[in-house]
Order: C-alpha cells, then sequence, then structure tokens
C-alpha cells in the first residue's frame, strides 16, 4: 500500500545543545521519519545569530538567517521550533510565531510554566496549536501520556524525579559517599552542572515542569510562584547516610498530588523506601510516577536531558502536528491551562506525611523525654527513635539523635521541631525531611 505524503516545512529558531540535535533529526533522519510517519519534513529556516554555530551543526549555509521575519512570511512554513529557552526574546518567538498562524513547538518548560495560559489563548485565538513534550522529561514521553495514554483516567498524583543534575548529585551522595560539594563538583566537571547551577540544585527547574504536569493531570491552572520549592543544596551527607540506614534514599521529588478537591504542588528531597521504583533511578536519569484511578501505577523513565533525547521530543511533536494528530487534541482536550480554572494550591503547611527529624542533642538524662513530651503536646506519633551508642566518657558529647514521625500535619511538626530547636540540650537547628510513602492506589 502507497501512501501520498505530506510535505511540512519547519523553521528551527536557536541552534545550541538541542537545537543542533534536533537539526541533525531533521536533517539526517528524514527519509526514515518520512517513511514510518508519512510526513516529509522540509527544514526551511535555522534562525540563529552565530552562524559559525549553526555550521557546526551542519546547516547548510542557504538556509541560515539570523531574523525570523522570512520564515514567518514563509507560507510555505506551518511549523516553528522555539529552542532559544528563557523567558524574555523566547516569549516574543513563540508569540510572533503564534499570531503569524504558525503551530511552534518547544521544549521551553520556564516559559510555559509561568506564561502558558496566555501562550495557549494566543494558540487558540489563531487557530494553531503549542506543543511542548520535552519540556517536562527530555526524551521521556510523559506529557503525552497525560493528554492521552492517561485520558480515561483521574489523575491522583505525580511524583517526579525531573532533574538530572540532582538525581546525579544525589546518586555520588548514596554510592560514594561524597559530600554535596564533591559531589556537585564531580557534576561540573563531566558537563552535567552548570557553573551556576542554582537553577537546578535550588529546585526550580523542577517546579517548572511540576508546574506544567500538574496542570495538564488536574485540569487546572497553576500559579508558578505558588509551588513550594526547596533544593538539595543544603541537603547533609549525615541525612543521606541515616536515610540509607532506615531503608530509604533519597531524591529531589517533583509531586503532585489531588486528594478531593485540594491540589498539592511542591518540590523537596525526601526519603524514599529503597523498594519504591523511584529509588532505583540513578545518575543523570529521570523518572516520573502517575497515579491514575483505572491504571493504577504507571512509571516513565528515560534521559531527561541533553541534545538528543530532548530532539526526540521535539521532533516527536513536529511529526504530530504535521499529521494533524496533535492539533485535533489540542482543539477539542479542556485539560490545557487557558481552558481550565485556576485553582489555589494547599498550602504546604496543611498538607501530612511521615517525617525524618534529626537533632544534634548533648547526651544528657531527660533530653529524650523531653523531645517524646514535645511531640505527645502536638498530637504527633513518634515512629522510631534512633541514637548511636556513646561511651561515658563521651557523656558531654553532641549527638544525633533520630526521630521518625508517623503521618503529621506539616504546621503541627514544624511547631514541635522549633520547640525542641529551643531546648538548653539541643545543639544546631534540627533536621526535617518528608518521608514519602507508596501511593495508595484506588482502582475504580
Amino acid at each position: 500500500m502507497h501512501f501520498n505524503r505530506t510535505r511540512v516545512s519547519v523553521a528551527v529558531v536557536g541552534c545550541g545543545t538541542v537545537g543542533g540535535a534536533t537539526v541533525a533529526v531533521l536533517t539526517r533522519d528524514r527519509a526514515p521519519i518520512a517513511a514510518r510517519s508519512g510526513v516529509e519534513l522540509n527544514l526551511a529556516y535555522v534562525v540563529e545569530k552565530n552562524a559559525a554555530q549553526a555550521e557546526k551543526a551542519g546547516v547548510d549555509r542557504a538556509i541560515v538567517t539570523d531574523n525570523l521575519e522570512p520564515a514567518l512570511n514563509d507560507g510555505a512554513v506551518r511549523i516553528v521550533v522555539e529552542l532559544v529557552g528563557g523567558t524574555g526574546i523566547a516569549r516574543e518567538i513563540v508569540e510572533k510565531s503564534l499570531r503569524a498562524g504558525k503551530h511552534v513547538v518547544t521544549a521551553n518548560k520556564a516559559l510555559l510554566a509561568k506564561h502558558g495560559p496566555e501562550l495557549f489563548a494566543i494558540a487558540r485565538e489563531n487557530a494553531v496549536s503549542l506543543a511542548f513534550e520535552a519540556s517536562c522529561g527530555g526524551g521521556i514521553p510523559i506529557v503525552r501520556a497525560l493528554y492521552d495514554g492517561l485520558i480515561a483516567n483521574e489523575i491522583e498524583a505525580i511524583y517526579g524525579i525531573v532533574n538530572g543534575t540532582c538525581n546525579y548529585i544525589l546518586s555520588k551522595m548514596i554510592t560514594d559517599g561524597e559530600s554535596y560539594a564533591e559531589a556537585l563538583a564531580d557534576a561540573q566537571e563531566i558537563g552535567l552542572a552548570e557553573a551556576d547551577p542554582g537553577l537546578d540544585v535550588g529546585g526550580i527547574d523542577s517546579a517548572h515542569k511540576i508546574a506544567i504536569m500538574g496542570a495538564l493531570a488536574f485540569g487546572q491552572r497553576v500559579a508558578f510562584d505558588s509551588i513550594p520549592v526547596v533544593g538539595i543544596d543544603s541537603l547533609d551527607l549525615t541525612d543521606v547516610l541515616f536515610a540509607q540506614r532506615l531503608g530509604y534514599v533519597v531524591k529531589l521529588l517533583a509531586v503532585a498530588e489531588k486528594r478531593g478537591g485540594d491540589v498539592s504542588l511542591r518540590v523537596e528531597p525526601a526519603f524514599i523506601g529503597e523498594q519504591h521504583p523511584l529509588a532505583w533511578v540513578s545518575g543523570p536519569f529521570n523518572a516520573v510516577s502517575v497515579y491514575g484511578n483505572r491504571t493504577g501505577h504507571t512509571m516513565y523513565y528515560g534521559r531527561g536531558a541533553g541534545g538528543s533525547p530532548t530532539a526526540s521530543a521535539v521532533v516527536a511533536d513536529v511529526v504530530s502536528i504535521a499529521t494533524g494528530v496533535y492539533e485535533r487534541f489540542f482543539d477539542r482536550c479542556a485539560h490545557w491551562p487557558d481552558r481550565a480554572v485556576e485553582s489555589p494550591i494547599l498550602p504546604l503547611d496543611d498538607t501530612a506525611t511521615r517525617f525524618y527529624i534529626r537533632t544534634n542533642v548533648t547526651d544528657s538524662p531527660g533530653t529524650l523525654a523531653q523531645i517524646a513530651a514535645i511531640f505527645g503536646r502536638h498530637g504527633i506519633s513518634i515512629a522510631s527513635v534512633h541514637q548511636d551508642e556513646i561511651a561515658d566518657e563521651a557523656a558531654e558529647t553532641v549527638v544525633p539523635v533520630v526521630v521518625t514521625l508517623h503521618t503529621a500535619r506539616r504546621i503541627s511538626a514544624k511547631q514541635a521541631v522549633a520547640e525542641i530547636d529551643a531546648l538548653s540540650t539541643t545543639g544546631d537547628r534540627s533536621t526535617i525531611i518528608p518521608i514519602v510513602d507508596e501511593h495508595a492506589e484506588c482502582v475504580s
């Protein structure tokens, strides 16, 4: 059987790591993509101010320009791929392209997390679509799973390890016993961490991604600035090692949960049981666990960053638009930010979970009793207490006491810890880290 192939012209804006890899796929894999999809993709323009960079990526000089206007004015160009990054010039590129009647594909998580609703609305006003598979998980097709593959489900929860830099650092701390600073230096040496790694290790990158996934999963607008974010930059190796002793591993989790009518989103380091599938995700790899009311638990794993994996997702979006598949979903599906109702995120203090708490105390009589009494006054039940034995002659030494709690409201746990820190027998400020247990599946 023979099909008439559709020829679709594409403009790529930005020829950095992801842009260069995308250009390579569009040119070198043009024939096999056409054979598999029935669509012939024609790379008509590469918009890049640094012509040398475009040449380095193997782009034909004849299609390189530093001006977006020719592509926007070319009626043959149906799709513009924005791979510039950031929220300044990238936003202008996306808006101008949509208003010019071009479909847009982007990998720009920050742009969508902050300005998604406005951009989706502009796309709809101009009868085009905005695709963003590469924005949340690099080569992992998690966006498509949420809007298509799991469409028969009410999504209950998403737990994601969605930053490869952080996961690499934590893996080095877990397996090699390196401090945070040592593991970060290793990541920078191999090019996995930026010279200024703040967006990654501070949790902001993960927050961008969970904002997008949460909006899709729950069909509700998410105000990015209301997402509580804690990074790994203040994580102590002591707690990573204690986690292992207790049967857990530490991961930076991006979480979106819906319980009743309440939506909770957050990014924070957390203990997860060593038998949980997410505990096995190591190095720069990413994974997202999704819980639906029909499927139960599904998990999506792969390379969450890098030129080639991200380009794979970008080109998949291009093909989906070119074949008309994505456009129909975009036009009809109500689970897009511009059609969703904005709802408040449940304040973090109102959420409840189990906790790990490490307090440095002077080994003196009655200290543990005081700590237990404080938790009791706040209605919190202690699950376990751990203190290493010390020699009699070291009685005045400050030693760590680790307490794990049964499920408690965060505000109660925080207030109790503040009281403990005020005791005369406690030293530095206590460490408090949530413990995330297996999500209780409610399969209909």
